[in-house]
């Protein structure tokens, strides 16, 4: 089933938003070594090799309908933020800004009779649960332990065991 130039287009689009978000947390890996906070950027660098993994996946999504994949410019991400809180403050409003993305990609499969792509769109779907849940746990626990002086040193340990 050939992809339809619309639906090329938007996906196109998304693999962009997927490639930004590796970015975004890249920087905020850095961020994160730059305060030593290891555990933490390695959760960051995991998240952003994930990240790359769902833009290729729409990338073969595209070149297995027989599209074409244009990549567009990445935008520059942060380089720094007020504190690790506000950092997984802005990975959770991002994560929804995602959602919010793959939810316009599958109402437009649904409105465009695209079965192949709302088929596919079914399992970022299910993935978006994942991260905004996983995010928001990781936040709760954060903001839980802001006033303990070994606070974020607990949080980083475990976040270091993340596969």
């Amino acid at each position: 089933m050939e992809i339809k130039k619309k639906m090329q287009d938007a996906i196109n689009t998304q693999i962009n938003k997927e490639f930004y978000s590796a970015y975004l947390y890249l920087s905020m890996a850095s961020y994160f070594d730059n305060m030593n906070l290891k555990g933490f950027s390695h959760w960051m660098k995991k998240q952003a090799h994930e990240e790359l993994t769902h833009g290729m996946k729409f990338y073969e999504h595209v070149t297995d309908r027989g599209g074409v994949v244009v990549l567009k410019p990445i935008a520059q991400p942060p380089v720094s933020w007020k504190s690790p809180e506000a950092a997984f403050e802005e990975v959770l409003a991002h994560e929804r800004k995602v959602t919010e993305s793959i939810n316009q990609l599958y109402a437009l499969s649904k409105s465009s009779s695209d079965t192949a792509a709302e088929v596919a769109l079914h399992w970022f779907i299910t993935e978006q649960i994942e991260e905004e849940a996983h995010t928001s746990e990781i936040l709760a626990k954060i903001k839980a332990l802001a006033k303990s002086p070994s606070g974020l040193h607990i949080i980083d340990k475990e976040l270091k065991k993340r596969e």
